[in-house]
């Protein structure tokens, strides 16, 4: 398995229906939450004050992630920042 810190930025239009936007909020947090519920989105922290997040995937490949994050609803939305992990040296566990 593979570690990924991910940043995502939301930028939602405001003049999206709002209806649409409820549908595509709705969706995002079903498929995110079964995500998590897998283990492939082991964290998830809100950037405070921002539509933000800092998350941590584990996941088989780059592969994977990037068919994960391509399938998000609020993708076509976002700004991603990805950087790939590995267990520092001075770690003890």
């Amino acid at each position: 398995m593979a570690l990924f810190h991910v940043r995502m930025d939301v930028a939602i239009p405001h003049d999206l229906d709002p209806d649409v936007r409820a549908d595509i909020v709705a969706r995002e947090k079903a498929y995110s939450q079964q995500l998590q519920r897998d283990g492939k989105w082991p964290e998830i922290w809100r950037v405070v004050g921002q539509f933000s997040n800092i998350s941590i995937f584990d996941v088989r490949d780059a592969d994977e992630l990037h068919e994960i994050l391509w399938n998000l609803p609020l993708f076509p939305y976002m700004t991603i920042e990805v950087l790939p992990l590995t267990r520092h040296a001075s770690d003890v566990k």
